[in-house]
């Protein structure tokens, strides 16, 4: 599939002031958790800031890097964040208490307000390295994305579904930007990025150097997909990026918007509408419409009443956060 091409999509720095605990909620604004700022969480979080930025009937969004999904999740928990972007198949990880998540505190503080895009995982090594497909990632420095990351956790889920457990490579723990040049310096063999295609650090460096993307085996994909719920089988069409001329079989999660529940519903039905209406104005799927059965298809959380009020006036009933998920 081809995307949007992100020329006007640069990171607004200026929007960018950290992400911690200790930040005070400031009560006209609402945090914003991203990701690194190489990522497409990042991107989209400063775009929708920027759109928003001009509407009175929501507050300003202050955009905060974090270490991705997981950290967002558990950002909640410390008042650290308003909104954040997460993957699918983590946000359910956080809800049922598996994982990462099987020793925190049971019930959750956030609920969904929609899913906005699909995420992608890809695998990317230079075309010159010899290394052809996942197993041949054996013995090679591997950047698997930010520690606590939904990336992260889909990219050792791929390597043990070729049978590749962590003490058969090198793993580092870099965003996909600091991956990207990494790569090109010759400092890592390979790194994984879940986001949608094209992902900008991808695009940078093929503009730079010749990659290859690896395809994820028939059978590994059966197998992650009985694993966890939150994936789908996904084809990267070629030349998504240049020179990758051939087609890639790969997986894929959603991205979803999640919300604190403390937030009044009347702002999170009117935010949910934005998101929707103007979806072509921010990181998305050209050959998929964010409409309201992508929306709320495949998303493991109750929904904010807010969001669910939406969608009940678009003749679509949801799951309402009940104080447990």
């Amino acid at each position: 599939m081809k995307f949007l091409k992100f020329l006007l999509l640069l990171p607004i720095l200026a929007l960018c002031f950290g992400c911690g605990s200790e930040n005070a909620p400031n009560n006209n604004s609402l945090r914003l958790g991203t990701g690194g700022e190489g990522g497409m969480y990042y991107t989209y979080g400063t775009k929708l800031a920027q759109l928003t930025a001009d509407d009175k009937k929501i507050r300003p969004l202050d955009v905060k890097t974090t270490a991705g999904s997981a950290s967002n999740l558990r950002l909640f928990q410390k008042n650290g964040l308003d909104l954040a972007i997460v993957q699918s198949d983590t946000l359910s990880d956080a809800i049922n208490g598996r994982g990462k998540f099987a020793d925190d505190d049971k019930g959750v503080n956030y609920a969904a307000v929609a899913a906005i895009y699909p995420e992608v995982c890809q695998i990317v090594v230079l075309k010159d390295s010899g290394i052809q497909t996942i197993n041949d990632l054996v013995g090679k420095r591997v950047s698997i994305s930010d520690l606590e990351s939904g990336s992260m956790k889909n990219a050792l889920q791929i390597l043990e579904a070729h049978g590749i457990t962590k003490e058969m490579f090198s793993p580092l723990y870099m965003s996909f930007a600091e991956a990207a040049a990494a790569l090109q310096d010759d400092i890592i063999d390979a790194f994984f990025v879940t986001a949608c295609v094209p992902s900008l650090p991808i695009t940078n460096l093929a503009g730079n150097k010749e990659i290859r993307l690896l395809s994820i085996s028939e059978e590994a994909q059966k197998n992650l997909m009985n694993l966890d719920g939150g994936y789908t089988q996904y084809k990267i069409s070629a030349n998504s990026y240049k020179g990758q001329t051939e087609e890639v079989s790969t997986i894929a999660v959603k991205a979803v918007l999640v919300a604190s529940t403390e937030i009044p519903d009347k702002e999170i039905s009117y935010l949910t509408e934005f998101v929707l209406k103007n979806y072509e104005k921010l990181p998305h799927d050209e050959n998929i419409k964010l409409d309201v059965n992508f929306a709320t298809e495949d998303v493991p959380a109750g929904f904010h009443a807010g969001a669910a009020k939406f969608y009940e006036s678009q003749g679509v009933t949801v799951e309402v956060f009940n104080g447990k998920n």
